[in-house]
């Protein structure tokens, strides 16, 4: 009985470190946790980027490496080698903005401790829960320590296959999940729905496999399945079935974050990306994807 009771107490406290701090409701769009990737608004310093997701209707943002805060200043570049003071303006602008930060990336983990814990600490000081990455395949020992003591996620993100680099394996979800499945639940996939559809991947296929390790999605809708150069479309319009791929992470229990990402008219997306998180705002998850 003591035995008992004393086993129950240790995997209560493993459960209660693996789980992170949930996302607040303000981060809500609808039902699902939503935002934008400031990828979309790279051609605007990372102030107006903020602002332009805010106004967007987005409520989340996912960071990426190397985001101007000044144009005029190439060397200005927001990422993990900043210094505490000068995030202090970035954070003070999510506040201003009711903006959630959740993730960070794409970003390259070597297999370098004094790197990686450079990435990992500037995510703890952003309040950011993700790092998305296509790590170094001999990092993955690394990454799960990291994962353990900092207890922030680890989500890899699939770029499309790359015909002349068979070497080149994250586009496809079964092999992410064989990196991840016997590791620390803090580590999985960023789904990037676009980049599964220009691989020919059906999106709901790749849910699917990687059901459970799906801990952020960057969300495209695209004119053409199977196609590299597919562009993007407004969501619920193209090719990568978007309400099945909603219904179907909302079958999971997986509600976001949902990174817009959008990829084309880089200075003029703002009604379109503003449409596509509309989408997301009125919709109401049914039933599973077929």
């Amino acid at each position: 009985m003591i035995r008992t009771t004393f086993l129950s107490l240790v995997l209560g406290t493993a459960s209660l470190a693996i789980a992170a701090e949930p996302l607040p409701e303000s981060a809500k769009v609808g039902q699902f946790y939503a935002g934008c990737q400031a990828y979309t608004f790279k051609s605007f310093d990372l102030m107006t980027a903020l602002e332009k997701i805010a106004a967007c209707g987005g409520k989340t943002v996912e960071f990426f490496p190397g985001h101007l805060v000044n144009k005029a200043d190439p060397k200005s570049k927001f990422d993990h080698n900043t210094t505490a003071e000068e995030r202090a303006p970035v954070k003070a602008k999510l506040k201003e903005l009711g903006l959630t930060p959740v993730g960070y990336g794409v970003v390259r983990l070597a297999n370098n401790e004094a790197e990686c814990r450079k990435i990992f600490d500037f995510c703890k000081d952003m309040g950011v829960g993700i790092v998305v990455s296509e790590p170094a395949e001999d990092a993955f020992d690394l990454i799960e320590k990291l994962v353990k003591e900092y207890d922030i996620k680890m989500a890899i993100h699939n770029h499309p296959k790359k015909p002349l680099d068979r070497s080149y394996r994250y586009w496809d979800p079964e092999y992410v999940l064989s990196l991840v499945k016997d590791r620390d639940p803090r580590m999985g996939s960023c789904a990037d729905i676009g980049h599964w559809v220009r691989s020919g991947v059906k999106p709901t296929d790749a849910i699917r496999i990687l059901k459970g390790r799906i801990f952020d999605s960057h969300v495209k809708d695209l004119e053409a399945f199977g196609v590299r150069e597919a562009k993007d479309m407004i969501w619920g319009t193209g090719k990568s079935d978007i309400p099945a791929v909603l219904n179907l992470f909302a079958e999971q229990g997986f509600y976001g974050p949902l990174d817009a990402e959008w990829e084309k008219d880089w200075e003029t997306s703002q009604p379109d990306v503003t449409k596509c998180l509309e989408f997301v705002k009125n919709f109401k998850p049914t039933t599973a994807a077929k």
